[in-house]
């Protein structure tokens, strides 16, 4: 997950490319999409203007018709006698004479305002309605208005505020709407009622498209021409006329309409969507296809960006990190790719051979190295040690101590055929004490009474190897700086088997009954830092801890410490090398 994490954030070039495609390609495809939108909305604003202009110019016209019968009707109950007459006279006679007269007008009216399907006159004193249709107008239709204007008369006090207002009403009858207007005149009533299909007979004529409609609506949205288009398709017709708006469930229509100045109700048309855009396809089909085609191409675009770009570095930067662990034998794997990264790849894994083939040799050179200086260190003679046999073996012959001269000569051919055979870096544990026990021989003959010794090694480890001189050069290291004439001097080497978990070892303990080393020394030591003195002193121990490092790498331990009872310890933990060479 962490290594997921590291992969994604901003600073990898996997999100950076994936970001810059974003960013350059859903900004273009919201713009086609915006321009898709926008463009269908300034069409739409256009084709709503258009027509709310023509709803308003014909709006005018009806409501233009409505005035002129209006004012017609108002002249009418103003001033004609004979209406006042079927209002207030007793007379038979002259209530039906007033009545032919005034049905004579009216019917020559009718001609002239065409648009009304019938003027009506009713005496509230006789309690009839006269009714003068126009020619052709079905039989049952003005029954039906009969006797709801009847109804209306009759019902006069409940229904004043319909008598009472220039607005023209609207009635409902048999699934049909009408529109009527009621003036009263003295005792008599005179109105006008139209039939609303017929009201709006000339918009049939507009375009609207096949499913598209031009009609009269109240302002509460009910529509007053018949139809089923409104509930098949679920338009709502309540909304405010101010601007247009879109409605429909399945197939959306735009709504637009004017309110008439002369009643309750507004004309309203409404346009199919299709209809609307008819002229858009070929752009609406572009864009569409030019934005799903984006968004289709995108996914493929990031897939070949991946596999093209991503996958070569994500095998880059795999081998580059298996590299970093340590692992020089790896080699990116020859994959289809594009010419940048196949070179990349040849000389990537060109440039890995040849650091593994420079570090081989480097190794092998600093083994040389290290075999040259183990060699060297262990050809090591200390120069005063070599006069001093000499003078000693000089001072021996001077008093013809020929036995002493023999034996000294025996330790001494023993320890310089030790310590030049200089081609083996492990030895026996028997060979290296039977050297420290020539070497310590010579230096109790060099110091009588003043230098003792003890070597206590179980017989079962006479086999093991180690280092050649790691023993000896700690005693001699002893006898420099803890034998004094002063005092005698014990020099005590205890080898045991150390049965730890992981390998057997063996400890080596030398200790001396000395002075111990001195404090600044023993710190020097123990933090493990180089020290030769300007005398050459402690060259030793510096020559032990050099070969321990070279030969076992840092498996070795070497520690320094000063007796609780006066003298010095060192002690060597050595892993148990079953296959050291020795003879």
């Amino acid at each position: 997950m962490n290594s997921r994490l590291k992969i994604l954030s901003w600073s990898s070039i996997r999100t950076r490319l994936i970001t810059s495609v974003l960013l350059f390609t859903l900004p273009l495809i919201v713009l086609l999409l915006y321009n898709s939108f926008y463009s269908i909305d300034v069409v739409r604003n256009q084709v709503a203007n258009s027509n709310r202009n023509m709803m308003t110019l014909y709006m005018d016209q009806i409501d233009q018709g409505l005035g002129d019968v209006d004012q017609y009707v108002n002249s009418i109950a103003a001033v004609d006698p004979d209406l006042l007459v079927m209002g207030t006279t007793r007379q038979p006679d002259e209530y039906y004479m007033a009545k032919i007269s005034l049905s004579n007008k009216l019917s020559q009216a009718l001609a002239i305002y065409k648009s009304m399907d019938a003027f009506f006159v009713y005496s509230d004193q006789e309690k009839e309605l006269m009714l003068s249709p126009q020619v052709g107008r079905p039989f049952g239709e003005r029954e039906g208005m009969r006797g709801f204007l009847n109804q209306v008369m009759l019902d006069k006090e409940s229904n004043g505020s319909l008598l009472h207002t220039a607005d023209w009403k609207i009635a409902q009858l048999n699934n049909q709407f009408y529109i009527y207007h009621i003036v009263e005149s003295g005792g008599s009533y005179i109105g006008a009622w139209v039939n609303a299909n017929r009201l709006i007979g000339g918009l049939g004529l507009i375009d609207l498209g096949e499913k598209g409609q031009s009609l009269l609506t109240t302002s509460d949205g009910i529509p007053l021409t018949t139809s089923s288009l409104f509930h098949d398709h679920g338009i709502e017709l309540n909304h405010s006329l101010a601007n247009y708006y879109m409605t429909g469930d399945k197939t959306r229509f735009l709504v637009v309409g004017a309110p008439s100045l002369r009643g309750d109700f507004n004309l309203v048309a409404v346009i199919p969507d299709e209809k609307i855009l008819e002229n858009l396809p070929y752009l609406r089909s572009l864009i569409t296809l030019v934005a799903l085609g984006s968004l289709i191409i995108l996914p493929l675009g990031l897939l070949m960006l991946r596999r093209e770009i991503l996958l070569p570095l994500n095998r880059i930067l795999a081998a580059m990190k298996r590299i970093r662990e340590g692992n020089l034998d790896v080699r990116i794997k020859a994959a289809p790719s594009a010419e940048e990264f196949k070179l990349v790849n040849e000389t990537f894994n060109t440039m890995m051979a040849d650091i593994q083939q420079l570090r081989i040799d480097v190794y092998e050179e600093q083994l040389s190295k290290q075999k040259a200086e183990l060699q060297h260190l262990q050809l090591q003679i200390n120069p005063h040690f070599f006069m001093n046999s000499l003078n000693m073996m000089y001072s021996l012959a001077q008093v013809r101590n020929y036995e002493l001269i023999q034996e000294l000569t025996l330790c001494l051919v023993g320890y310089f055929r030790y310590m030049f055979r200089s081609n083996l870096n492990f030895v026996s544990l028997k060979q290296e004490l039977d050297h420290v026990s020539n070497y310590v021989r010579i230096q109790e003959l060099r110091y009588p009474d003043s230098l003792t010794s003890s070597i206590e090694a179980p017989d079962y480890m006479m086999n093991a190897s180690l280092p050649p001189l790691i023993i000896q050069s700690l005693v001699e290291n002893a006898v420099k700086y803890a034998v004094t004439l002063d005092e005698a001097v014990h020099i005590h080497i205890h080898i045991e088997l150390l049965d730890t978990t992981d390998e057997p070892k063996m400890r080596i303990v030398v200790q001396d009954t000395g002075k111990g080393f001195d404090e600044e020394v023993l710190k020097e030591l123990q933090e493990g830092r180089k020290l030769i003195r300007e005398q050459g002193g402690q060259v030793g121990i510096w020559n032990i801890c050099e070969r321990l490092r070279l030969l076992y790498e840092g498996r070795a331990q070497i520690s320094f410490a000063n007796a609780h009872g006066g003298g010095a310890i060192v002690e060597i933990i050595l892993p148990m090398n079953a296959e050291a060479e020795h003879s």
